[in-house]
């Protein structure tokens, strides 16, 4: 009798099902001190290996700094907070060089921009001119002080908070900038029974000393993970197809750019990983497609006037594209 091989399962190889268990240790750890937001931890994790920076926004209280220290504490990465304010310059971000009398010479002193996790805190209350100074620094991983271009740790994100649309001394984002943001994570206010837990263990929780809960040296094997995950042509033109029905849509005046289209695509091999996967399907797209495109979705003036939202036309394009069959 001829003897056959018992077939493989299809949850992946042992190496993404490993990098899933390392994920499910950061979760676990941040969830042990900020309570009920698993889905906000993920959603960094993700952004986090697939190279791109997140807008964190939520009513104030709700612990969006304590969540992205204790992030960065948990992925054993450093962690630095900016307060922007109307007042800040580029170089209170960036760095400058400073004139050294002992040696004669200027040297670069860097700024809080170089850490792993950077809180820019209210960034849309900074000049335009300031925040212009983190583009270079997002998109490309580097900053460059007077003439010296200085590359950024790895790993490296940027989350950032901004106040409501028209709160005095604001000064808005513009189109280019939000587009910089792979997501736009919100977090709300917790339900009754996750603050009463709160209450019945906030004096453990004001004292957590938060250990890492992974080397960080995992986060970059995370990233190279990510990027050797298989996309189908099926889900690749699901994911094209997804943006260009957001663009055709009426009450949008300005649709996402190519850059929504790459972050589908990046974010959705991240989530393949964390489900133990090796290879994306439509339903890790689905997963992703609200945080990515809603901030992209600019509606004419007539929608807007009309009550329709961002979230309706994502939501839009989404039940109107035939979700592939592998």
């Amino acid at each position: 009798m001829e003897r056959r091989e018992a077939p493989k399962a299809k949850g992946g190889d042992g190496r993404t099902l490993a990098d899933s268990a390392a994920a499910k240790k950061i979760t676990d750890s941040v969830e042990s001190v900020v309570v009920g937001k698993r889905d906000v931890v993920v959603k960094l994790l993700m952004a986090l290996m697939a190279e791109g920076h997140v807008l964190l926004e939520g009513p104030p209280g709700v612990g969006k700094t304590t969540m992205a220290k204790t992030f960065s504490a948990t992925i054993g990465g450093s962690f630095k907070r900016i307060q922007l304010t109307p007042d800040l310059l580029p170089s209170d971000i960036l760095g400058s060089n400073i004139y050294n009398q002992k040696t004669g010479a200027f040297e670069v002193r860097q700024g809080p921009i170089f850490a792993d996790v950077v809180m820019l805190d209210e960034l849309n209350r900074a000049t335009p001119r300031t925040q212009a100074a983190m583009l270079e620094a997002m998109q490309e991983g580097q900053v460059t002080i007077e003439g010296t271009t200085i590359p950024l740790p790895k790993p490296f994100i940027a989350v950032a908070t901004q106040l409501p649309s028209g709160a005095a001394g604001t000064y808005p984002l513009t189109e280019v900038q939000i587009d910089r943001f792979a997501m736009r994570i919100s977090m709300g206010y917790p339900s009754p029974e996750e603050e009463s837990e709160i209450l019945s263990s906030i004096d453990a929780l004001d004292s957590a000393a938060v250990k890492a809960a992974v080397k960080l040296d995992q986060i970059s094997k995370l990233s190279e993970r990510t990027r050797s995950v298989t996309v189908s042509d099926r889900v690749r033109e699901y994911v094209v197809a997804l943006v260009n029905a957001l663009r055709s849509n009426p009450s949008v005046r300005t649709g996402p750019s190519p850059r929504a289209t790459i972050w589908l695509y990046k974010l959705g091999r991240a989530r393949a990983v964390l489900e133990g996967r090796d290879f994306v399907l439509p339903d890790d797209v689905k997963f992703v497609v609200p945080d990515v495109m809603t901030h992209r979705a600019i509606l004419t003036p007539d929608a807007e006037s009309e009550g329709v939202t961002s979230e309706k036309v994502v939501a839009d394009a989404l039940d109107s594209v035939p979700v592939p069959k592998e």
